[in-house]
């Protein structure tokens, strides 16, 4: 759609200048420059930062609509999308309030009229940590009525994995379950979350302004922002690799590459506890492979979103994930093929089956299995999904490493189903990734995963692995800081000689008391495996000690296995030490978490 100058409020100038201007942009743009629109247009006088309103004396206006909305969230995203919302809201009239689900008082539940959910799914269908707490309650007999209740949910989550947003599914069935009243249906996003995110923010704005006339005066979106970086998720740094090496000695099975990543005259800034993500390209082995089963030329032009218009092959290397299969793809996909065995494959009743393929394949055996796949490259490559972010936990301090950000990142290769496999970002920088090539980056802020505010509050670190990233990173600010607290470090891999990841640095803060303790479990140095889990058991005593001291407790790594091992481990040790029973140990930890004093980082 295009302004025109006869139909429209605008000069010939100004209707060409809109006229090139809205085509690019983005849904979330869309909703922010709604929402500043909406505000200009009232009448409002600026105090500072604050916009002040000008209320209307007419009695037939409405008071301003309240609304909470609840995040829960892992690793930020659905934080962001919260803030987002309250802003589009604040700028439509509503009264804001935004709190994590594990800092919201569920008794006051009933006292709500507007209740707005964002939240992602966790591992195989589970709640992130912090909505833990509140997922529990609403599924309780403890759970209160919710008749008054108008409630909408956003839930993130990742279609390759079999529970595809069930968190957020579990919410909004619950909350209709005790009554309440869908104020917007609920929209499941995948990885690339920003434009259904929109479109359900501008959906309950909709549905607001249509239940209700607001009379207070929108506060001014520009006033709402903050001196942040241009660069985001949505508009990722180019920045510049200045180191790449391999932390691991001659011999191991293991390849852990450690990164030194520029981010001079990006204007980013991370905590420790942070995340950085990367867009990464494919493996140009791959997209040989895809071209050549597909039969069509590389170089045709296909359109991968509006006025982005790119030749298959750049498309298939740096815009579409290629490595993994899901089963809305399957879905798609198996409408492009005359194949009648993928017809059979996806039909109702087959969902075992389904679940069995997808495990270990990529579009390469798709592609192989079930072909023909007709003649439209841009039909074709139009049911895949862009390619996500993946994002490491970053190692190393801001204030240590001025204008740097490091990464830890270990190389994934494996066998499946006759083929070798890589990881798509870690044999990019295991393999093709040289000092003084550039990276799309960004950072994820993880407000789940901080140094205390008191620095000297003892701390706990469980870090096998490449999950010593972070470790790190916290090491370098305190030792930087000068603080003064206790800390204590886990750590665990195979060997010790070619696997003990930073090992000189470690002894060094060691020496020099910035860390206090240390204990290492190499799982492959003797005849039976050890590892972190062990050697906490093994200091049951000294480590209740430190938790009755006020310490904080830090997991990062492997989820399935590690940490939930380490979880189980420290129920141990509080029902062992504590003089408790199974059920007190879990509200022990329970209340830890609640006092941010046990924090997980875990993928």
């Amino acid at each position: 759609m295009s302004l025109q100058v006869l139909n429209s409020p605008f000069s010939q100038e100004q209707a060409e200048l809109l006229n090139r201007l809205l085509p690019t942009l983005t849904e979330s743009q869309k909703v922010w420059l709604s929402g500043y629109l909406a505000a200009a247009i009232h009448p409002a006088f600026i105090q500072g930062n604050t916009a002040v309103p000008q209320l209307s004396q007419n009695s037939n206006q409405a008071v301003p609509k309240e609304v909470t909305i609840l995040y829960g969230s892992q690793s930020g995203n659905s934080k962001g999308l919260a803030k987002k919302a309250a802003a589009a809201l604040e700028a439509n009239g509503s009264i804001v309030t935004v709190s994590a689900m594990s800092d919201f008082k569920p008794n006051n539940l009933k006292k709500l009229k507007n209740l707005l959910i964002v939240v992602s799914t966790h591992g195989e269908g589970d709640p992130p940590d912090n909505a833990l707490t509140f997922h529990e309650f609403i599924y309780s007999k403890r759970a209160p009525k919710l008749t008054e209740l108008n409630f909408s949910v956003l839930a993130l989550g990742d279609s390759s994995y079999e529970f595809f947003c069930q968190t957020g599914k579990d919410f909004d069935k619950r909350l209709e379950e005790l009554g309440g009243t869908r104020l917007y249906p609920r929209f499941d996003c995948d990885v690339d979350y920003d434009e259904p995110a929109a479109e359900w923010i501008q959906g309950v704005l909709g549905s607001l302004s249509e239940s209700q006339i607001q009379n207070s005066v929108p506060t001014p979106a520009a006033s709402l922002q903050t001196a942040e970086s241009v660069y985001s998720r949505t508009n990722p740094f180019q920045a510049e690799v200045l180191e790449n090496i391999n932390l691991n000695g001659r011999g191991s099975n293991k390849e852990t590459r450690h990164l030194e990543i520029s981010l001079e005259g990006s204007g980013l800034t991370f905590e420790p506890g942070d995340s950085l993500g990367i867009y990464p390209e494919n493996d140009p082995a791959l997209v040989e492979f895809l071209l050549y089963e597909l039969k069509w030329n590389q170089e045709e032009p296909v359109t991968v979103k509006q006025g982005d218009i790119r030749t298959l092959k750049d498309a298939l290397l740096s815009f579409y994930e290629i490595t993994v299969l899901t089963k809305p793809l399957l879905e798609k996909i198996s409408k492009l093929s005359s194949n009648q065995e993928l017809h059979e494959l996806v039909s109702p009743g087959n969902e075992d089956k389904v679940k069995e393929y997808l495990k270990g394949r990529d579009l390469l055996d798709l592609i192989r299995d079930f072909g023909p796949w007709g003649e439209s490259a841009q039909e074709f490559v139009s049911v895949l999904r862009k390619i996500p972010a993946r994002l490491y936990s970053i190692a190393s301090s801001l204030n240590a490493n001025p204008d740097e950000v490091h990464l830890t990142i270990g190389a994934l290769r494996y066998e499946a189903n006759g083929r070798q496999r890589n990881g798509v970002c870690s044999i990019l920088a295991a393999e093709r990734l040289q000092p003084g090539d550039t990276l799309p980056i960004f950072i994820q802020h993880n407000e789940n995963f901080k140094l205390p505010e008191n620095s000297d509050a003892p701390i706990i670190m469980v870090g096998p692995g490449t999950g010593i990233a972070p470790f790190r990173s916290f090491m370098q600010e305190r030792e930087e800081a000068g603080a003064e607290g206790k800390s204590w470090l886990f750590f665990g891999d195979q060997h010790f000689v070619t696997d003990f990841l930073y090992q000189t640095e470690w002894q060094k803060w060691l020496k020099e008391g910035v860390l206090t303790k240390m204990d290492v479990a190499f799982s492959r140095d003797q005849a039976e495996k050890v590892y972190v889990q062990h050697r906490l058991l093994e200091h049951s005593k000294e480590l209740f000690e430190w938790l009755e001291a006020g310490a904080y407790f830090y997991i990062c790594g492997d989820e399935k296995h590690m940490a939930h091992d380490v979880h189980n481990s420290l129920l141990e040790i509080i029902e062992k030490e504590g003089g408790l029973s199974r059920e007190k140990a879990v509200e022990y930890l329970s209340d830890l978490q609640q006092q941010k004093r046990y924090q997980r980082d875990v993928y």
